[in-house]
């Protein structure tokens, strides 16, 4: 057995490394609820009428013993397969969802390291989309109430803490699916030569909603489908033109730095497991 630093080294394993770059200074612990519910009282870019229009066009669920409900929980099932592993892991970060602290998930998508430079603009932007996705699904969540994988498996582990409420609170659509590809069609908006990657991250911290047992497959596609909506109604405002052109200068800062974050070859690592 080779011995010393080098060796040391390379026996951290991915899953240590994913969480002291990933996790590191997030406003609640590895395990700890996300904290998108703190920022619903902010105002988003949407009108009244916007968000009813964007509520009642996000389809109902499948009914209970149809086909496609059945489909969609062997699915879920198949995900137990990542439990405690890395892409675990890295789904525990991706269920924080506050601004400043989710810009960081892009990280590695635009080669840059958000940490190192504040971006207030920016984080406004995040801010009011997460209030207008974080509407929208929550609204559609109380027409019909879906029960979580974690709720129709109390056993089934979830990779954060929760209450009884948030166990047992609405599936369909996914809240987190939906801020989080919001997040990534501005990261796209910001930086279109690295869209396609942006937009992966996006989908990525949707699919970490599986991985978690939050959430089932369809869930997940109808939240991504809300914030790619969310995003699209959004940019049409005048305050969305202005916030954007001041969160482009910032991301010109950012990238000035030369920093890039250290932990990318875990992330892609971890991205890269199967069921």
């Amino acid at each position: 057995m080779t011995s010393g630093p080098a060796a040391a080294t390379r026996a951290v394993p991915v899953a240590t490394i994913l969480a002291a770059v990933l996790l590191t200074g997030c406003s609640t612990t590895p395990f700890g609820a996300p904290t998108n519910i703190a920022v619903r009282a902010e105002k988003g870019y949407l009108s009244a009428a916007d968000l009813d229009a964007l509520v009642e066009a996000v389809p109902a669920p499948s009914a209970d013993g149809s086909a496609e409900q059945v489909a969609d929980r062997t699915l879920s099932d198949r995900y137990r397969g990542l439990e405690r592993s890395d892409r675990w892991l890295l789904a525990t970060a991706h269920a924080e969802l506050s601004p400043e602290l989710a810009r960081q998930h892009f990280d590695c998508a635009l080669g840059v390291r958000f940490a190192a430079t504040p971006t207030p603009r920016l984080t406004q932007v995040l801010t009011r989309l997460m209030a207008d996705a974080d509407a929208v699904a929550e609204r559609a969540k109380a027409r019909a109430l879906r029960p979580r994988p974690v709720s129709v498996d109390p056993n089934r582990p979830a990779c954060q803490r929760l209450t009884a409420t948030q166990r047992n609170s609405g599936s369909y659509p996914s809240g987190s699916a939906a801020v989080g590809t919001a997040y990534a069609e501005v990261m796209a908006t910001l930086d279109p030569a690295h869209a396609p990657a942006a937009r992966e991250i996006g989908h990525q911290i949707a699919t970490s909603r599986l991985v978690c047992a939050m959430h089932y497959p369809a869930d997940a596609a109808a939240g991504e489908a809300v914030g790619r909506q969310v995003f699209a109604r959004a940019a049409t405002t005048p305050a969305f033109a202005a916030d954007i052109a001041a969160a482009q200068l910032e991301l010109a800062q950012v990238r000035a730095t030369g920093l890039t974050q250290a932990g990318c070859a875990a992330e892609r690592a971890a991205l890269a497991m199967s069921l």
